[in-house]
């Protein structure tokens, strides 16, 4: 079989027996496709053909070419992945990924709105009509529940409890887990879902469009960019309202684990990037407020 074969094969594998997305699989395909033109490019005609030293100046090219270290890393996350599906098959007896790692990349911390941003996003008048009651819902429930994106898109009727004040979500890896909605997320929701009926649903989604097909990621993506043009005059993103969600939270009880279950983290260090937002809140209110935290002029000297 050729390389490609090889690959198509553990695209088929990762689809049907580890289920993963269209999404994820998009990712994987893209990647390892790279490293499939790179093997042709050096006449390596088998998987078995590339060692460590070869990958490692793949990864070199593709860092001068401006690829990021987290593109990198997802890259060679991809080919372990597949190795260890060659290696159980008996295809291979190595992984030229074993040992080594991108680039370090700067630490850069996930934009959020602070509470009263929020509050200005969130408690304008709204229109009571089709869209403007639907996409007011969108955004409570973003905030109020810190949902990706993917999981509002994918959220359907028989995941909302609005009685018991829980949403019910199905998220990375397929993994189900149930979250609390505000009271004003579930007000904003009663709103919506009398109109969304009159709409003619196609399915159960919660969110649809006037034809009453389910709402499309990018149709999502447009709304809250176009709700952060018009109340806030600034850039938004469904990520950013999750990160809100999460560093106000965090801020406020200062529980990671539970911050972790909330947003679905596998792990806990992916949480901890809001310990940093946290930290820079706190220093904030150190610098503004202690009496030794600056000089003051020449009285300090």
């Amino acid at each position: 079989m050729t390389l490609q074969a090889h690959l198509d094969a553990y695209l088929e594998h990762l689809r049907r027996e580890r289920q993963v997305s269209p999404h994820t699989l998009d990712g994987y395909r893209r990647d390892l496709g790279k490293v499939v033109q790179f093997c042709e490019e050096q006449a390596l005609d088998n998987w078995a053909k590339l060692d460590t030293r070869s990958l490692r100046r793949l990864v070199a090219r593709l860092h001068g070419q401006g690829h990021s270290s987290t593109s990198l890393a997802r890259l060679l996350s991809a080919t372990r992945g597949l190795y260890r599906y060659l290696l159980r098959e008996g295809l291979c007896h190595h992984d030229p990924a074993t040992g080594l790692s991108p680039p370090k990349r700067e630490r850069r911390l996930p934009r959020t709105l602070d509470a009263d941003r929020s509050a200005q996003l969130l408690d304008g008048a709204v229109e009571d009509d089709f869209i403007a009651r639907r996409d007011q819902a969108m955004l409570e429930l973003f905030y109020s529940s810190g949902l990706r994106l993917s999981e509002l898109v994918g959220l359907n009727l028989d995941g909302l409890d609005l009685a018991a004040g829980l949403v019910r979500v199905r998220g990375k890896g397929n993994k189900v887990r149930e979250l609390p909605v505000g009271r004003l997320a579930r007000q904003a929701l009663e709103h919506w879902l009398p109109l969304r009926r009159l709409a003619n649903p196609a399915d159960g989604a919660v969110f649809i469009g006037r034809q009453g097909r389910r709402l499309s990621p990018r149709a999502v993506q447009l709304r809250v960019r176009q709700a952060g043009v018009r109340e806030l005059g600034q850039h938004l993103h469904p990520h950013m309202l999750r990160h809100s969600f999460a560093s106000h939270l965090l801020e406020s009880s200062q529980d990671l684990r539970a911050v972790q279950e909330l947003l679905g983290h596998a792990d806990i260090a992916t949480t901890q990037i809001y310990t940093h937002l946290d930290f820079q809140h706190l220093a904030n209110v150190y610098d503004s407020a202690h009496p030794r935290a600056k000089r003051r002029g020449g009285a300090d000297q």
